[in-house]
């Protein structure tokens, strides 16, 4: 199967697609106002001790200071030790049991890492266990231990990791691993790589720390281009298209640093179509934003995303076949295992999702339907679980959520239905307006009312609800001015006294 890499930066954002046989499969997207600093490695200088909450503030360079706690305190690091990049004069435990002044100092020099952003007037949190990660390994420089993810849970894949990763360490390596969910089932060589590739980054980190000052960046998190050659550039992708010059350059110096061998594989574009035209990339993100889904043969899939579970239904649509009704149901099921496993990464849907096929007899359908989904799905780098089909046609599906969902990147939800995906009707709204008027009259009485609202329910007033409206004044003995208030959506509307 052949891949490609399409990234498109801009000074807003970047956007990175994947394409398989020159279809898009997966989006990531990344703005740049919303980039943080978690990950980030400073020389911190300690500023204040704080005996009283077991913790410390920590000078990073930022505009706030950020917050150490004891129990993120690794058995200490001095100025010495932490100039010289080493771990051999501090012990690996945790320093939770120790008193926050047993082990800094006020204007101390030490190395920490951001482990979550500022927020409001705090600043960020951070942490003398310094880790760096990998597409499939956490690299953890002051610690022997390999570690596995309770992901993964066949202790015969358990063991075979464990020795791959020891097998890959030289004799002199300092530090531990973990193996990350989605190392399960990855070749010995795909995790050589990853070792390969942490260990020139803190060699790079180890001679930074020598020469730097006191509250300086020490190690920025890969941006988003960055990013995907670490994670994504794998042996079957064939090319790696940058249509900016500047990234393209950082691309390649990074590339050349510390993956050496896909610095072939990466070029620069530079036409004057857009690289996303390409293979139609944007309009395909347009296309993952919508609920229905087209299958070629006339059916159709509805995606509907909701904060408990995402659900997937299987409609023949216009397909009606060309021998018998199960043959036909089959077959749209059939096509559908291929779409869904496309929609779910490229939508990047995680959690759960529940897929209901259209219902089918055979016994044997069923089962073909569930296995061409589990081919299907193990083309996805998130992993992924599924369930046998109920007697329903529901299929679960678990899906490890990485990042936000591209509907959650691109879009928020509408502020006139606040994400209930409906309107009440206009009807509706007079009605309501007609029981607001009568509540407001039996209660305070006033002379006139004045009613704002929507064009579209103003004009019904007018209108089809004209006679009610008259009865309404007539009801309460009081007249009923309207006003069209541009700025209300359709269910928004003021009964004003008067």
């Amino acid at each position: 199967m052949s891949e490609e890499i399409l990234i498109n930066v801009t000074p807003q954002e970047s956007r990175v697609a994947i394409i398989e046989n020159g279809v898009l499969q997966e989006v990531h997207i990344e703005r740049t106002r919303n980039r943080g600093i978690v990950g980030n490695i400073y020389m911190g200088k300690v500023s204040r001790i704080l005996p009283g909450m077991q913790a410390a503030f920590i000078d990073i360079g930022l505009e706030r200071a950020a917050f150490l706690h004891v129990s993120d305190v690794r058995s200490v690091v001095s100025a010495t030790q932490s100039r010289s990049g080493s771990a051999s004069g501090s012990t690996n435990q945790n320093s939770e049991s120790s008193a926050i002044g047993d082990l800094l100092r006020d204007g101390q020099i030490i190395v920490v890492q951001v482990v979550k952003d500022p927020i409001g007037t705090k600043g960020a949190r951070v942490t003398t266990h310094i880790t760096l990660p990998a597409r499939y390994l956490v690299y953890m420089p002051y610690t022997k231990h390999i570690g596995i993810s309770q992901k993964i849970g066949d202790d015969s894949e358990r063991e075979r990791l464990r020795n791959a990763v020891k097998s890959a360490m030289d004799d002199g390596d300092e530090g531990g691993y973990i193996l990350r969910t989605v190392a399960e089932a990855v070749s010995d060589e795909e995790l050589r790589t990853d070792i390969r590739y942490l260990r020139r980054v803190w060699l790079a980190i180890q001679e930074r720390i020598n020469g730097a000052p006191p509250c300086s960046l020490l190690h920025e998190d890969l941006a988003l281009a960055l990013r995907a050659m670490r994670d994504l550039v794998r042996e079957n992708v064939e090319k790696v298209r940058i249509d900016s010059r500047e990234t393209f350059q950082r691309a390649r110096d990074f590339v050349r640093e510390f993956i050496p061998e896909v610095d072939n594989r990466i070029e620069y574009y530079p036409g004057e179509r857009p690289i996303f035209d390409l293979y139609s990339v944007e309009d395909e993100i347009k296309k993952a934003l919508e609920r229905k889904v087209p299958l070629k043969s006339g059916g159709y899939l509805i995606i509907d995303q909701t904060e408990a579970m995402t659900t997937i239904d299987v409609n023949t649509g216009a397909y009606v076949g060309r021998k018998n009704l199960e043959e036909t149901l089959f077959k749209t099921n059939l096509e559908a295992t291929q779409v869904i496993a496309r929609q779910l990464r490229l939508r990047n849907l995680g959690g759960m999702i529940i897929i209901d096929f259209i219902d089918m007899e055979d016994a044997e359908h069923k089962r073909q339907v569930l296995r061409a989904l589990e081919k299907a799905l193990a083309r996805d780098r998130s992993k992924t679980y599924l369930t046998e089909m109920s007697p329903l046609g529901l299929v679960e599906i678990t899906r490890k959520r990485v990042r936000e969902s591209l509907e959650h990147v691109l879009c928020e939800p509408c502020p006139a239905c606040k994400g209930r995906g409906v309107l009440k009707t206009p009807q509706t709204v007079c009605f309501e307006i007609f029981r607001e008027i009568l509540r407001e009259a039996r209660q305070f009485g006033a002379d006139k009312y004045l009613v704002l609202a929507s064009q579209v329910v103003i004009d019904l007033l007018l209108d089809e609800e004209s006679v009610s409206l008259v009865q309404l004044q007539e009801f309460i003995g009081k007249p009923v001015h309207l006003q069209v208030e541009t700025l209300y959506n359709q269910e928004q509307f003021d009964v004003v006294m008067l």
